[in-house]
């Protein structure tokens, strides 16, 4: 889990708990994979969602956490007349969740889809600079 300073915020705090499961699994997830950037005012992911329509993707925001989860079909073949001799073409649905933190809302978020690539732009928030060391006045 992130260690989170709280006079201090990296510019990674946003990912910290999604980069320390990766890092630790060494299962690569084969769907949806995922690149993310710091862009300075926003991070951006780019998620692989090949073959799946705008209409079957779904994003919600609870408790600091995206999720995004996506629906996908195989197109209906009945009345094709051959056999299959093989068919890899399967329907499902699969999801992925990203910790965001919970002072990121959802008009914080945006969202766009081009040739199977669902990119986000996440806008970071703003952080509070508190200093370490306080004066106080002596009266």
């Amino acid at each position: 889990m992130a260690n989170i300073n709280k006079y201090h915020h990296n510019s990674f705090d946003l990912f910290d708990p999604f980069f320390d499961d990766f890092f630790q699994d060494s299962h690569v997830n084969e769907l949806m994979k995922t690149d993310i950037t710091d862009e300075g005012d926003h991070y951006e992911l780019q998620v692989e969602v090949p073959a799946v329509k705008k209409e079957n993707i779904k994003l919600s925001l609870e408790d600091g956490y995206l999720t995004i989860s996506a629906s996908y079909h195989e197109n209906n073949d009945s009345e094709k007349k051959g056999k299959y001799i093989r068919k890899e073409r399967h329907s499902g649905e699969m999801a992925r969740s990203f910790y965001v933190g919970k002072d990121v809302d959802e008009e914080d978020v945006s969202a766009s889809l081009n040739n199977g690539v669902l990119t986000l732009d996440i806008k970071k928030p703003e952080t509070k600079v508190v200093d370490k060391k306080k004066f106080i006045e002596i009266k």
